[in-house]
């Protein structure tokens, strides 16, 4: 059970939301493992669909910045979050079919996603990739009825320039987090890969690195994907007046 507390919000606070599994169906008939989590006691004003870093190096739908936009944005904004694991990926909510594509057939993990949220109703939905994510949500993500994307730290590993450029036109807003210390594709070098859909924004952040480690840059990250998502909303708070748990790995 959850205690009524008044405490800062850290790396391990869940916050209450409606927490259900998903099994997703792909067009080419692999079942994926996933889970949708909304605002307690009413519907959600916007809809996250992650798309987690990549899988070969341990990427998945609890990679900590996908989970922590889970366990509080239902509850901090009114945003529901759906996460999955793409092909062949496993964590602890279980393992989807299927083998790693190199972001080609997970395009249709997030196609089968965005169906989802779709079917149930799920309003203003949004794309936010992490690393590999990113170039899942370049590739596949330009369709309706999604709004716009987030990308954070994108690599843009298997996203081509043209993959990129149609963007451009699509009428969807896109905006890159990219850390100042990013390991694969720092600030300069996202300005100039992404100069072919001007139309995108590069955001530099300081400090940052590739991995977002840290309270001081999950918090700040989470408030810009926020701010981005609904640009009149309030900054996330810091601390929380009501229940809360506290995950443990250990439990």
């Amino acid at each position: 059970m959850m205690d009524v507390v008044d405490e800062p919000i850290t790396a391990n606070s869940v916050l209450p939301a409606r927490r259900e599994p998903l099994s997703l169906t792909t067009a080419d008939g692999l079942q994926l493992v996933g889970e949708v989590a909304l605002p307690l006691d009413h519907q959600p004003r916007a809809t996250i669909v992650c798309v987690h870093p990549l899988p070969t190096h341990g990427g998945m739908m609890d990679s900590h910045v996908l989970r922590k936009m889970a366990w509080r944005l239902p509850a901090m904004s009114d945003i529901a979050v759906l996460r999955f694991n793409t092909r062949g990926t496993a964590s602890a909510a279980g393992a989807s079919e299927g083998e790693f594509d190199s972001a080609e057939g997970e395009g249709l993990d997030l196609r089968a996603a965005i169906d989802e949220a779709q079917r149930r109703g799920l309003p203003n939905i949004w794309l936010v990739g992490w690393s590999f994510g990113t170039d899942v949500v370049l590739k596949h993500g330009n369709v309706d009825p999604v709004r716009g994307a987030v990308l954070l730290s994108p690599p843009l590993r298997f996203a081509t320039a043209e993959d990129v450029r149609v963007w451009q036109t699509a009428g969807r807003r896109v905006v890159a987090f990219v850390p100042e210390f990013d390991d694969f594709l720092p600030p300069q070098a996202a300005r100039e890969a992404f100069a072919v859909a001007p139309a995108i924004d590069v955001v530099a952040v300081s400090d940052a690195k590739h991995l977002w480690v840290g309270e001081r840059f999950v918090g700040d990250l989470l408030n810009r994907i926020v701010h981005v998502i609904e640009p009149d909303s309030e900054d996330l708070p810091s601390h929380w007046t009501g229940p809360m748990d506290k995950w443990s790995d250990l439990a």
